[in-house]
């Protein structure tokens, strides 16, 4: 392929956000475009989103990029997908028809499933006859059953709710009829005109049925729960032949060369190739990805062993640690009028020294790990009449840094790798008093590109490497990068130790709120 005068193009479809952006060879941004996703809250614990008007979406952001840069299609050398992890859907095999909305993976609406499981006889014994497994064998895998707890985060106890609210669905899964797709595998089926149908190890090792272990999808759990093994997609490498766009959407067909799931592609996007580098993303929700070497890291404390990327017989692994809360707390401000914009609240914050004693639990859809509390309630605490927008503010920010530093702490204790290099994105990421305080608390210098959009840059990376648009890894750490660096505080985060003690009990009495006992 002549890649002269060509370009990268890269679909990032995040939770709230879908942009896209065209990429030169410096990483230079040609054309861009960008939507907010409509989210359906049809009932409580509810997340979901229509695949016809998210398709519309899609088409509309890519050939709006393609036309902000002035080419035409001919001239993209490759795609690349970044896409949220855990978001699924169920369709029709023979007619393409959506049996229901993407299940988001906000969806909580498993989580009482999730708890029938986890204290159910099987995994009763489960657990005590993997450890004894583990015992014998030594390997990892069983010690990883022996902890195991269901989460509504795991697509499979919401696949499971799904086919307990639809029973004929399961019926037709059987007999061949359904396609499980998680939001990668639908969206390069879409572009392809039907003609690809597979996930990628990224986004299949994330949805809690994939065997990260094994690099296969779980018979074992797939029978524990009784459900259908024969939905699931193949699964091909992080960058591979995932087919090319249908001529008729853009007039040209482009390869589709990448799919990766966005915590991952913002690792790419990061060059945090080698195990102990670190990447905090700030988004709609929080996630701390740790390079773990070759091999899937063990979590007793709920961090899932994810695939970073697999590219030919060489396999990436991460723990990956999260919180459903982060950007959703600072819309959430602008929602109840304490800010105007989310650029506004480290100004607002910064009217006052500290939060006058307020504590705000960041908790709008549980906590996760270490916490890993899935009825845990958002919260405010010490509100007394003197309480002002500031001070709530400055508690919201500051409950984000608090939540970094419990999942960092947690996540380097149980691994005991070395940290290298600390570094951020995510569009929450651009406040000041977040990165300095987690920074601070922390201990680590932390470094943030002024190119924030790692996911999408992530994908387009591995799209590039596919053709030979860039040559190897090192020729992507060289490429030019503005950094910006948060150096820690020995002094503030002193300062801040019995804060964050006081945040941790306001955190407790958030705990097991939405129980019925």
């Amino acid at each position: 392929m002549d890649l002269k005068d060509k370009y990268v193009l890269s679909l990032d479809i995040g939770t709230s956000n879908m942009r896209c952006f065209i990429y030169d060879k410096q990483t230079k941004i040609k054309g861009r475009s960008q939507c907010r996703i409509k989210i359906l809250y049809p009932e409580p614990q509810a997340v979901e989103m229509d695949p016809d008007e998210l398709w519309e979406q899609i088409l509309g952001v890519m050939k709006e990029a393609i036309q902000s840069a002035s080419i035409t299609p001919d001239k993209i050398a490759s795609i690349g997908i970044s896409t949220q992890r855990g978001t699924f859907m169920l369709w029709d095999k023979e007619t393409g028809k959506p049996f229901h909305n993407f299940l988001v993976w906000q969806d909580t609406r498993g989580d009482a499933l999730s708890k029938s499981w986890n204290d159910s006889y099987t995994m009763k014994f489960l657990r005590p006859a993997s450890k004894g497994l583990h015992l014998l064998t030594q390997r990892k895998k069983f010690l990883a059953a022996a902890v195991l707890k269901f989460r509504t985060q795991h697509v499979s106890i919401r696949l499971l709710w799904l086919f307990n609210q639809y029973p004929d669905l399961k019926g037709l899964a059987r007999e061949g009829k359904v396609r499980f797709g998680t939001l990668d595998t639908w969206v390069v089926w879409k572009l392809s005109g039907g003609k690809v149908y597979t996930s990628e190890y990224s986004c299949a090792s994330s949805t809690g049925i994939y065997d990260p272990y094994i690099l296969d999808w779980s018979g074992f759990f797939c029978s524990v729960l009784n459900i259908p093994k024969e939905i699931f997609p193949p699964v091909i490498d992080t960058y591979d032949d995932y087919g090319v766009c249908e001529k008729d959407l853009f007039g040209f067909k482009i390869p589709i060369r990448a799919v990766v799931g966005d915590q991952q592609a913002a690792m790419f996007g990061q060059c945090c190739f080698e195990p102990g580098d670190v990447k905090l993303t700030l988004g709609t929700g929080a996630f701390l990805d740790l390079n773990v070497g070759n091999k899937p890291h063990t979590s007793v404390a709920g961090f899932y062993p994810i695939v970073g990327w697999k590219i030919g017989d060489k396999v990436v692994h991460l723990a990956e640690g999260s919180s459903n809360t982060a950007g959703d707390a600072v819309d959430w401000m602008k929602g109840m009028n304490f800010i105007k914009e989310p650029c506004d609240s480290d100004d607002i914050a910064n009217l006052v020294d500290t939060s006058e004693g307020v504590y705000f639990v960041p908790a709008f859809n549980g906590i996760q790990a270490p916490i890993n509390d899935y009825l845990a309630c958002g919260g405010m605490m010490g509100i007394t009449q003197n309480t002002k927008a500031p001070h709530i503010v400055r508690a919201v920010l500051e409950s984000l840094a608090f939540r970094n530093k419990q999942v960092f702490d947690s996540m380097v204790a149980e691994t005991s790798l070395k940290i290298k290099r600390f570094v951020c994105d995510g569009g929450v990421c651009a406040n000041k008093l977040i990165m300095q305080l987690t920074a601070d608390l922390v201990g680590q210098i932390i470094n943030r590109q002024e190119h924030s959009e790692m996911s999408a840059l992530g994908a387009a990376y591995l799209a590039g490497l596919a053709v030979g648009y860039w040559k190897n890894m090192e020729e992507l750490k060289s490429l030019p990068k503005q950094v910006k660096s948060f150096t820690p505080n020995e002094e503030n985060a002193k300062k801040y130790s019995p804060i964050m003690k006081n945040w941790c009990r306001a955190a407790k009495r958030s705990l097991n709120w939405y129980s019925d006992t």
